[in-house]
């Protein structure tokens, strides 16, 4: 028996030094060397700027059962009527420009992974809030914890992931009001980039806060951002006491959020671009006001989730070309009003990672890029109209995220990049093949796809005709059986666990 304890120690503690010097492929948030594309005129952003100035002064935003938000409105010189809080030309502008950071760090566990908002950075993250999974084995189906797990440890291992993510599916085998602590614990233990919280109820994003401060200690997450979190609107014109009070526990606590309007033209807009955008502003803009008020320097992210709809069926539509216009004016508004901006990913309303998915996704990826995005929720994995998580689309779309870093780096103009002596030591008529430039440069000088597939025909046959979801389910499963956990301290995780199954045994089990 003592010798089996002895194997069993020390096999244990070759994991545990095999995972401390593990080094999982990772790239840096992607700093942007290209431009944005602008689609509008300073004078048409500035006409929208005062659309959504009269929105909120002629028609105002409701704040429904959120009495401290109406207090703190009429504090600061709103006018309110009941629920109804209207903000006189330029107040709610002036709110967030005087205090809410133009740029700030949300902290990762593993503080090399840490990511900056704002600026010319670009980070990506996986989709968010799908009930169901599907791949090519199981099909359709309902999430579960072990799918919430395995997207986190999908997104690690991705070097094109900056960040964990939040949701990345409903673990629907647990329970409502307790499948928050499972769904966080995963992000601080099998993941050490930064993450997103809980925001179904205000107690959920302060469980959240709390088991931030047990994993980055309490004083630092005082001091810094270590959780930035999802808050939507309830479009038109209102925001409710869930969203808000999940704001302001994150706001007291120091900790980001993103005041995204969630908006299909159409239903929960006017059907027009110009009409959107100033109503997204004006949402957001209150959103963002509220969050100053409540803790003047909290960390906040103008965002904008908008979607064109089928006038036939009233279905939400995605790639098409408006909610691109819209992405672009949006992300030139934020950078106006100086807040850093949330928008795009690889959006499709296809079931299955087909044609419809790869081009519509590829419709809303490009202006996400050219537009300057800040943040991208939903960059990997979206099937459905949001409705599944794709196991096969994942990877696919974090294959395209690659091809995004290299295109966003711009064209190379150092000496390597120029390559005039090549030209001066090759022949005319003579390919560069073997030139030594090429042999020096070959291994990097263009995006390599692990997926798609460039033989010939004969080869692609002979090895199992295999089309692009089959082998990126063999790369899904490859990655998750390679999958190693990064370390975490042994106190700081029983502490972790110790707290969350206290807190669960604190009340029943309810599925609201």
């Amino acid at each position: 028996m003592t010798e089996t304890r002895g194997r069993r120690s020390g096999g244990r503690a070759a994991r545990q030094a095999a995972r401390l010097s593990a080094v999982v492929e990772s790239v840096p948030f992607l700093t942007r060397t290209l431009s944005p594309v602008e689609v509008i005129s300073e004078e048409g952003l500035s006409l929208l700027e005062e659309n959504a100035d009269t929105i909120l002064a002629e028609v105002g935003i409701e704040f429904r059962d959120a009495p401290d938000a109406i207090a703190h409105f009429h504090e600061a010189g709103a006018d309110v009527d009941g629920e109804r809080v209207r903000f006189p030309r330029g107040l709610a502008r002036q709110l967030v420009q005087a205090t809410a950071p133009r740029e700030f760090t949300q902290f990762a566990r593993n503080e090399e992974r840490s990511v900056v908002f704002g600026g010319a950075n670009t980070i990506f993250a996986p989709a968010y809030g799908s009930p169901f999974v599907r791949d090519l084995d199981g099909g359709r189906r309902y999430g579960t914890i072990e799918d919430f797990r395995n997207f986190v440890k999908l997104a690690y291992v991705s070097p094109w992931l900056h960040h964990s993510g939040g949701t990345v599916c409903e673990p629907v085998d647990l329970p409502v009001n307790k499948r928050h602590y499972d769904m966080v614990a995963a992000h601080l233990t099998l993941s050490d980039k930064p993450f997103m919280g809980s925001v179904t109820h205000p107690q959920r994003a302060q469980d959240t806060v709390d088991m931030a401060r047990i994993v980055f200690g309490a004083d630092f997450v005082e001091q810094n951002t270590v959780v930035f979190s999802l808050i939507n609107a309830n479009s038109p014109l209102v925001w409710d006491a869930t969203m808000l009070g999940s704001a302001r526990a994150y706001a007291e606590a120091n900790q980001a959020v993103m005041m995204t309007p969630f908006i299909l033209a159409g239903a929960m807009s006017p059907a027009t671009v110009a009409a959107t955008c100033a109503q997204t502003l004006a949402e957001s803009l209150a959103g963002m006001a509220y969050c100053q008020l409540v803790r003047p320097g909290a960390p906040v992210v103008l965002g904008s989730f908008a979607s064109s709809m089928s006038m036939q069926s009233g279905a939400p539509t995605f790639g098409t070309p408006e909610p691109a216009l819209v992405l672009y004016v949006m992300a030139a508004l934020a950078r106006r009003l100086g807040v850093p901006f949330r928008s795009g990913g690889a959006l499709t309303a296809s079931k299955i990672p087909d044609a419809q998915a790869a081009y519509e996704s590829a419709n809303t990826m490009q202006p996400t890029m050219l537009a300057g995005t800040n943040f991208v929720l939903h960059a990997a994995g979206w099937l459905e109209g949001g409705l599944a998580m794709g196991y096969e689309k994942f990877v696919l779309d974090a294959d395209q995220l690659g091809m995004w870093h290299s295109f966003c780096k711009g064209v190379d103009l150092s000496e390597n990049g120029q390559a005039l002596d090549a030209f001066l030591t090759n022949e005319p008529g003579t390919h560069f093949l073997g030139h030594a430039h090429t042999l020096a440069n070959f291994e990097t000088a263009f995006y390599r796809s692990p997926l798609a597939d460039s033989s010939s025909f004969e080869q692609w046959e002979s090895e199992g005709a295999r089309d692009t979801a089959t082998r990126a389910n063999a790369h899904w499963k490859r990655a998750l059986a390679e999958y190693e956990q990064p370390h975490l301290d042994d106190a700081i995780a029983a502490e972790l666990g110790e707290w969350i199954g206290q807190r669960k045994a604190s009340f029943p089990d309810s599925d609201v």
